[in-house]
């Protein structure tokens, strides 16, 4: 309990500090712009519930680190905190968040506080305690590969901590296996070529985005979807049909600004995928 106590008063002084504006809203659920997802899920994403987003790959952390950004930015009101717990491996492994990444996002790095727990184990416990927290807007979970403290009782706490405090909690999983999971919904996202634009120029940020489960409702759906930062809403890719076909290693770029080495100060790396 040691390892987490110091992590857990400072993301509690932290929140704290940018509790003066209301969380919550009054809405059940978040429309993501895109008619056909909110459709499938009956209206939009479920406030105050857990919801899995999964890397299959780990050339796929950024586009999933994307995704949970671009989610979070349509939960809650703009300056409402998002907390983004790391484990160290994901840090290790993904690099840190990079706060120009973010901005091309739309969101304001000075509302997200980072902590980054040194195991699986100390990032649970934290994040049931963050969950909780009705002052918190959204909690972005994250974890590297399959860890074994990640299991269905782990996601159970997560889930009911988040239906009692109405804070919506994503569990971001990368180069990870699906599994049990008291999830209300699961995503699974790939990275996807960006069409360019005039001149050009790049383009904007593409994924493709999966529902493979949704609690008490349809699920299959699957979406290549740009993400409009000036509206902070997801639509369909356009052109299709003229997409340029670009590299593997610009494929695995596509959101190289999210998930970088900012906190050390080194420059954005990329995502490059194989085969």
């Amino acid at each position: 309990m040691a390892e987490s106590l110091s992590p857990l008063t400072a993301l509690r002084q932290r929140i704290a500090a940018m509790a003066g504006v209301q969380a919550a809203e009054s809405a059940d659920l978040a429309s993501l712009g895109h008619a056909g997802i909110d459709a499938r899920l009956e209206g939009g994403l479920a406030r105050g519930q857990l919801h899995e987003v999964i890397a299959g790959e780990a050339d796929d952390a950024s586009s999933a680190a994307g995704f949970a950004s671009m989610l979070a930015r349509r939960v809650v009101p703009e300056k409402v905190a998002i907390i983004w717990l790391r484990e160290g491996e994901a840090q290790r492994g993904g690099g840190g968040l990079y706060a120009p990444g973010l901005v091309d996002l739309g969101i304001d790095p000075t509302r997200l506080v980072i902590g980054v727990l040194p195991d699986a184990l100390s990032l649970l416990r934290v994040a049931a305690e963050v969950v909780r927290c009705p002052d918190v807007g959204v909690a972005v979970i994250e974890l590297w590969k399959s860890p074994r403290a990640l299991d269905l009782t782990a996601t159970r706490r997560l889930a009911v901590a988040a239906e009692s405090s109405g804070v919506t909690a994503l569990l971001l999983r990368v180069a990870a296996e699906e599994a049990p999971s008291a999830a209300h919904t699961r995503w699974r996202v790939r990275s996807a070529a960006a069409l360019p634009l005039e001149a050009d120029a790049p383009g904007h940020t593409a994924l493709e985005v999966e529902l493979v489960r949704q609690r008490g409702g349809r699920a299959g759906g699957r979406w290549i979807l740009e993400w409009d930062r000036d509206q902070a809403i997801f639509r369909d890719q356009s052109g299709a049909g003229q997409r340029k076909q670009q590299t593997s290693s610009a494929r695995g770029a596509a959101l190289s600004g999210v998930v970088v080495s900012a906190v050390s100060g080194q420059p954005p790396r990329p995502h490059r995928r194989t085969g």
